[in-house]
């Protein structure tokens, strides 16, 4: 038996954007965007999740990008000027980050993601140019 619903809820959209969450809801098999919509807010409630940990979380992220772009530049500045340069470290940084960003994704949507092959270096984490 369906539950009463005898309170509104009413948000604002542009018609671009009420178009778009109608494919989008369609396209997740919900027969009226009011449904996905209640889904979402359902499954935020269950999970205890009201967004803003994400932006945190991505801001951390973004901080350690940050640091393994300015290791990349230093590993690209001692390639061109012909030294051995190591780039294991550099490269089990990325993969961690990346694995983070899977997860953060997996939480954020319903199908998983799905990763490229982990990235190599040479065989001794060495490369000479």
């Amino acid at each position: 038996m369906p539950i009463p619903r005898t309170s509104r809820l009413s948000v604002r959209a542009s018609p671009d954007e009420l178009m778009r969450w109608n494919h989008i809801a369609r396209s997740h098999g919900h027969a009226t965007t009011a449904h996905w919509i209640r889904s979402l807010l359902i499954g935020a409630e269950l999970s205890d999740h009201d967004g803003r940990h994400v932006s945190d979380e991505l801001r951390g992220i973004r901080h350690q990008l940050s640091q393994v772009g300015n290791n990349l530049n230093q590993l690209a500045r001692s390639a061109n000027c012909g030294d051995a340069i190591q780039c294991g470290c550099v490269l089990d940084d990325l993969d961690m980050l990346i694995g983070q960003l899977d997860q953060m994704l997996a939480r954020s949507r319903k199908s998983p993601s799905f990763r490229s092959a982990p990235r190599t270096c040479d065989a001794a984490d060495m490369t000479r140019h």
